[in-house]
């Protein structure tokens, strides 16, 4: 059984920086195509970034946050840095059941993690 966890939310000022962590079982990160989304209150499930065969990430976080992998631990991480009001968000990890290469769309994704908050004050 696959299991998603993430951690790492929390509240932070305008311009400050955050990494979400993704915790993995039941499945093998290297093997998978990993996703992250967030969901403001009111909006859609939005797509932020993914690391397949690359990454690859949406416009509006391009050159402030990251995606990277800890095979060993067998978990991934969200770097954000200089974070903006509209960056809060419950942000969700993602992952598919193989590993390819851009893969924007929550449709796309097999399994969740429950998901962990992000506040930004501005």
């Amino acid at each position: 059984q696959v299991h998603l966890v993430e951690s790492g939310g929390g509240s932070v000022q305008a311009g400050g920086s955050l990494r979400l962590s993704c915790a993995a079982s039941g499945l093998t990160i290297s093997l998978n195509t990993m996703g992250w989304f967030r969901q403001a209150p009111g909006k859609d499930r939005e797509f932020v970034g993914s690391d397949g065969w690359g990454t690859y990430y949406a416009e509006s976080v391009k050159g402030r946050f990251t995606i990277s992998r800890d095979s060993a631990k067998n978990t991934v991480y969200l770097q954000m840095n200089s974070l903006k009001a509209e960056d809060a968000a419950v942000y969700y990890c993602a992952a598919r059941a193989l590993r390819v290469g851009v893969s924007t769309s929550s449709a796309e994704y097999n399994y969740w993690g429950p998901g962990t908050q992000v506040t930004v004050s501005s």
